[in-house]
């Protein structure tokens, strides 16, 4: 059975079309044709929905939009160059110099990087907490937090937030919440459990194969009555609630980020992103099925394996209840120092060593020595870089011949 079933349908029949061109048309312009004058005015305030210019949209890349924001159940979507790119304008819209944000759980490098370093140069500061930390989390709660945020999955940790217990702190006290939901489309819907923007690198699972750099950012609605966006925390942006009404976290996503910033996707990536949604629901589940057998087996053989499907992972539990639907492709191995690191990634035929996730070819690579490789030790272990940690991305090649690989690899 495909846990992803219900998607099957919408993706194949969402990208494609009955008239015309079947397979997604790509609208390579960097400028669009308003015809009259009247309809550029109608453009330009929002009036009229036509192509503006492409560093705010484009046709293929709103397509894509409307899949991805009805995927999540969100009143809209904004694409962009790449991950980083969707984080940084959520994370740019919405905040300013002295405002705060709190990060909880495990988290990827550049987005640590990006919150610890480039943030703190325009006054903004972060809070980094463990997963389960939440009674701290509360206590520096304060009149300048501004943003949660959290991965769906650590990222390479493994580790599983709660995400309804980390919604409702973040309703009680009116701040947004966002999620990294990378690792696990379709399986977590953080909207549905309380987030206000999920952001996605849609480089990795969502295109597939390593053929198209992207991101997106999804928001839900603003509602019609009470919000915590228009409170007093969040006034700078009531100017965008009173004209969008329901859309004004994406307006303020374009208007405030991509039309400044400019980190727009280009057409054909788009295209290709929108080729790679179509296999989405089919890809997940093999890779789902295929990383709980890797792991259970190499865990057997004696390999130092961190997978929540494990009964010795610290949130086991939450996993069997919470993550019904798997937590993804990612695994790690940890062989204990680097040079035993080293060791095994040499001597694996089947992985492609690469930074990169969610490919359908099986991928990993030794943290310490690349994407941690600037971090100080106090960061690492926070993070959970050890010196021999590997992390593995299972991809689409049978997984049987990856258990033996990666035995004969470890001996």
């Amino acid at each position: 059975m495909n846990r992803f079933e219900a998607f099957t349908t919408q993706f194949v029949q969402g990208t494609g079309a009955k008239e015309g061109a079947i397979s997604p048309v790509i609208a390579n312009s960097a400028a669009f044709a308003y015809g009259d004058p009247e309809t550029a005015e109608g453009i330009f305030d929002g009036s009229v929905k036509k192509p503006l210019y492409a560093r705010v949209g484009n046709p293929t890349s709103g397509k894509l939009e409307g899949l991805l924001a009805q995927m999540e159940g969100g009143v809209g979507a904004i694409a962009t160059s790449s991950g980083m790119g969707a984080t940084a304008l959520a994370v740019m819209s919405l905040l300013e110099s002295g405002d705060e944000i709190i990060s909880i759980g495990g988290l990827f490098g550049g987005t640590y990087s990006f919150f610890e370093e480039t943030l703190q140069r325009f006054g903004i500061r972060t809070a980094f907490f463990d997963v389960d930390a939440l009674e701290e989390v509360e206590s520096v709660i304060n009149a300048k937090t501004k943003l949660i945020f959290l991965e769906s999955v650590g990222n390479p940790n493994m580790r599983l937030p709660d995400l309804q217990a980390v919604a409702a702190i973040a309703d009680a006290h009116g701040i947004a919440l966002m999620v990294d939901n990378t690792v696990t489309p379709l399986s977590i819907q953080p909207l549905k459990l309380g987030a206000d923007i999920v952001v996605y690198s849609t480089t990795k699972l969502i295109a597939g194969n390593a053929s198209a750099l992207g991101g997106a950012a999804v928001f839900r609605a603003i509602g019609e009555g009470k919000d915590k966006f228009k409170t007093s925390r969040y006034a700078s942006i009531h100017k965008f609630i009173d004209k969008m009404g329901a859309m004004a976290l994406v307006a303020v996503g374009k208007k405030r980020a991509m039309r400044d910033f400019g980190m727009s996707p280009s057409a054909f990536n788009s295209y290709l992103t929108l080729l790679g949604l179509e296999t989405l629901p089919l890809r997940l589940n093999r890779i789902v099925e295929s990383v709980e057998t890797v792991a259970h087996a190499l865990k057997e053989a004696g390999l130092n394996v961190n997978h929540p499907a494990l009964r010795d992972h610290p949130h086991h539990d939450r996993y069997t209840t919470q993550f019904v639907n798997g937590t993804g492709p990612l695994l790690t191995i940890d062989m204990g120092s680097a040079e035993a690191a080293y060791a095994f990634l040499r001597k694996t035929k089947l992985v492609t060593i690469t930074a990169n996730i969610g490919d359908s070819r099986t991928l990993a690579l030794h943290m310490a020595s690349t994407i941690y490789s600037d971090f100080g030790d106090n960061e690492r272990a926070f993070l959970g870089i050890t010196p021999g940690l590997i992390r593995v991305s299972i991809g689409l090649e049978n997984p049987d011949d990856l258990i033996r690989d990666f035995i004969a690899a470890a001996e």
